[in-house]
């Protein structure tokens, strides 16, 4: 039993001595002096880590531009959107409820092209482009929601919805610096052996030039990009069955056709009302 005893007592008498020895000054195996060169060593190692870090988000910052970006090759091709948001669009014409989601959408998207909104911006010349590279202050174009005429939302509250012949935003994105050329529009198709009947709004789908160049979200602070709004003039006979509508950027040097990119210049969508 006292053998036992010694052991045990000789094992926590180690382990003391481990956390700290009161005859060497030893703390965890090392010295004060020790422990401070350790640390003086993570310290000057951690401080160089970040010092280096700060000089390469420095010298990375220095390349940025506030509005536009410094560098760029070549300008960007465009995508196309649609409003409301969704690439499945389905519906009971006779269902206020099954359809307000998207009524919903499209007036409060529309909001920005209100005309008491849009009459503080310029009414620029149709077909030339805007340009303001030498200008501090850019101006925007009107784009009024009342040249969507029955897809404006202002005569028909539910734009065309409730009549099962919805009308379909569609935008192109955003590129600072495009200048389209040539004479950009909408044109949309179904995708079946029977044309579907369609109106546009502005006339054939146009997308005017005044509306370019764009010079950034900062610089070009009111800026409203043009929206083509597209109606489907559906019939009895298109009722019950989903179709496939395919609109692309037509009419100009834009891509529209790249395989690789679904959006790029086009998008494709469903719509499936029900009566």
């Amino acid at each position: 039993m006292a053998n036992k005893e010694e052991k045990a007592d000789e094992k926590q008498s180690s382990w003391k001595d481990f956390i700290y020895n009161p005859r060497t000054g030893e703390f965890i195996g090392r010295t004060a002096s020790s422990w401070g060169l350790i640390l003086l060593f993570y310290l000057v190692f951690y401080g160089f880590l970040a010092g280096m870090f700060s000089l390469t988000m420095w010298v990375m910052l220095q390349t940025l531009e506030d509005h536009t970006p410094r560098y760029r090759d070549r300008v960007a091709n465009p995508g196309l959107m649609i409003r409301p948001k969704s690439l499945e669009i389905g519906f009971n014409r006779s269902i206020p409820q099954q359809y307000g989601m998207y009524v919903q959408h499209l007036e409060s998207f529309l909001q920005q092209y209100n005309d008491s909104l849009q009459d503080v911006n310029e009414l620029c010349t149709e077909g030339e482009y805007f340009e303001q590279d030498d200008v501090e202050d850019k101006k925007a174009c009107q784009f009024k929601r009342s040249v969507l005429r029955q897809c404006s939302g202002l005569a028909d509250s539910t734009f065309g919805y409730s009549e099962g012949q919805p009308c379909i935003l569609v935008k192109m994105n955003r590129v600072i610096g495009l200048r389209p050329r040539g004479d950009p529009h909408i044109n949309c198709v179904a995708k079946r052996e029977t044309p579907l009947q369609m109106q546009y709004f502005p006339t054939e789908g146009k997308l005017d030039k005044s509306y370019y160049p764009y010079y950034g979200k900062k610089l070009h602070a009111n800026y409203a990009q043009p929206v083509v709004a597209v109606k489907l003039l559906l019939t009895e006979d298109d009722y019950n069955s989903e179709l496939v509508i395919e609109c692309k950027l037509e009419g100009s040097d834009l891509i529209n056709s790249d395989e690789r990119d679904k959006f790029m210049g086009r998008v494709t969508f469903r719509v499936k009302v029900s009566k």
